[in-house]
């Protein structure tokens, strides 16, 4: 049985947040071994600010995963930045649930160690996230729809 110690932090004054009681049902719904785990959601900024710092990119991404330590027991913190999660959603034609449900997911995957660097790397971890993401009961993440 995996166990689960998950810290949610809101640092973002975005409405309509994904409660912890989801994020909690997401998170579990990735693991394969029990996970301690932090996920702050925060504005542009400070999404900005963590992605220039740790990735030399000047600009806020939908997600950020730091790896603290792998398997057997994983230790981290995912970074979700509210504003461009709003934005991804509405472009994508998708709901702001799903399109946290997903995000959330493919920080634990990373977390996990998976990665998608190379198109192999790329169409595992997608094909991860699919299951999870539809055993869910979300559409499929890469699902591209009319309007989007």
């Amino acid at each position: 049985m995996t166990e689960l110690n998950l810290n949610i932090q809101y640092a973002s004054d975005a409405k309509n947040l994904p409660t912890r009681a989801q994020f909690r049902k997401w998170v579990k719904a990735a693991l394969r071994v029990s996970t301690e785990v932090t996920i702050r959601i925060v504005d542009a900024d400070e999404g900005r600010g963590l992605n220039s710092m740790y990735r030399g990119k000047d600009y806020a991404t939908n997600v950020l995963t730091f790896p603290l330590t792998e398997e057997p027991h994983l230790m981290g913190d995912i970074i979700i930045c509210a504003p461009v999660v709003e934005a991804e959603a509405q472009s994508q034609n998708k709901t702001l649930e799903a399109h946290y449900a997903h995000l959330t997911v493919h920080g634990i995957l990373h977390l996990h160690g998976y990665d998608h660097e190379t198109d192999a790397q790329a169409e595992l971890m997608e094909g991860l996230e699919t299951a999870i993401v539809t055993k869910l009961g979300y559409a499929s993440p890469y699902l591209i729809t009319e309007g989007a």
